[in-house]
């Protein structure tokens, strides 16, 4: 499913790159879903991004955590771990970027692109079931535990969101974090005393 997702993503930011029109269409517009009604915006805003370095680390990361994730769900839920896979990432999508849909509705020119809710539901799904697991932060010149990561990224996502000096969905990256974690917990809550379990020997 992961491979799925990235040629179907790449593709679709490839041909959008090409025509503003589509890009246009398919990118996410709190005002548009709001005064016409265009709830597919929901989904499809990511499948399109901002440029070649939005596309890049975006599906890096998908690469990365996703065929990880997929490998874990196939052993904790055989025989529903697909269908659970692509609930997490859509329902990464769908939720990371609710909260803007409601901050935004009223502003025609507030629009947003990018899997990057999706992807931060991914990863934070990785980190449930395998706390301690190594991540590269760059620069930074080693492997800190996923637990550490996670803790961090969504400090600085919810302090940055909070700031809004930047073009970066910080929120989207949060909420689609905090969606990825609970998510796979509630698929199976003893998820949860397992990664206690890894952390506090650590």
């Amino acid at each position: 499913m992961t491979w799925i997702l990235l040629i179907l993503t790449i593709g679709g930011s490839l041909w959008a790159f090409s025509r503003p029109d589509l890009h246009a269409r398919l990118r996410f517009s709190p005002w548009l879903i709001h005064e016409r009604g265009q709830a597919y915006r929901f989904l499809s805003y990511a499948l399109v991004h901002a440029d070649w370095a939005h596309l890049a680390v975006n599906m890096f990361v998908l690469l990365s955590f996703g065929r990880a994730v997929e490998h874990y769900y196939s052993m904790l839920f055989p025989g529903m771990d697909r269908f659970y896979f692509i609930l997490l990432y859509l329902g990464g999508t769908l939720i990371s970027v609710t909260p803007s849909y409601a901050r935004h509705k009223g502003n025609p020119h507030y629009a947003a692109v990018g899997a990057s809710g999706a992807v931060s539901a991914i990863v934070f799904a990785s980190i449930l079931i395998q706390p301690m697991g190594g991540v590269m932060i760059f620069p930074i010149p080693f492997e800190i535990p996923g637990i550490v990561f996670g803790v961090l990224y969504l400090v600085y996502s919810a302090v940055m969101a909070r700031k809004a000096q930047d073009n970066i969905g910080h929120d989207a990256h949060f909420w689609g974090a905090v969606f990825g974690f609970v998510f796979t917990l509630l698929l199976m809550p003893a998820l949860l005393p397992a990664m206690w379990a890894q952390v506090w020997p650590w």
